[in-house]
């Protein structure tokens, strides 16, 4: 096992999930919904937390894992959940419920997020969270980077897609759109971005305030 490996094998035995999100897991892998690790969603709930959000779009539901790990930084925020799978968003809406999530701090939304995203207000959310089809990452994003207010953060995971875009031998649409996407808005003066390689990976972008 190399070093790099070791850290990662360290650093996923050493996060604790919280029981609720450890239960809301057992579910969505049940229906194959796949959520973001724990190490992920601990990250998520870090940044949640040190934002102070109010106001959170996810758009895939993970079954409720990564909207539970987001709420897990700022329980005092409202979050809209988007996705085009029924059975998840159903799971995820027991899994909020089982958790004692507010109703009034959870809104859920079947439907494509290349349909729903255009819709919503922009500079209206502290967070989007991005885990949708890795097809429609970038135009994910563009949408992203719009509905965040001035100092706020779009989060991407599964970004590294595997190893895929460490390779320079692969170059499929996916592998080829992450690559893009990381190095295009790493160099923008618009946001001040960081990519973790913890678990699947974590992009992390946050808009410059207007007065920086």
């Amino acid at each position: 096992m190399s070093g790099q490996q070791a850290n990662e094998r360290f650093v996923q035995e050493s996060t604790v999930e919280p029981e609720h999100i450890a239960r809301a897991r057992a579910h969505a892998l049940e229906l194959g919904a796949a959520p973001v690790s724990p190490a992920v969603g601990a990250q998520a709930a870090v940044i949640s937390a040190a934002s102070r959000a109010l106001n959170i779009v996810e758009v895939g539901t993970g079954g409720g894992v990564s909207g539970l790990w987001l709420l897990h930084g700022s329980p005092r925020a409202t979050i809209t959940t988007i996705d085009s799978e029924p059975e998840h968003l159903g799971a995820a809406r027991q899994a909020f419920l089982d958790a004692r999530v507010p109703a009034a701090r959870a809104r859920f939304i079947t439907g494509r997020a290349s349909d729903v995203l255009p819709r919503m207000n922009e500079a209206s959310y502290d967070i989007v969270f991005i885990d949708a089809d890795p097809e429609g990452v970038i135009e994910y994003v563009e949408h992203g980077l719009r509905l965040v207010r001035a100092g706020g953060t779009v989060l991407i995971p599964r970004v590294l897609a595997g190893g895929a875009v460490a390779d320079p031998v692969r170059r499929d649409a996916v592998t080829t759109a992450y690559r893009s996407l990381i190095q295009e808005v790493q160099a923008s003066p618009a946001v001040i971005g960081a990519l973790s390689t913890t678990g699947e990976g974590l992009l992390q972008l946050t808009t410059r305030s207007t007065d920086a």
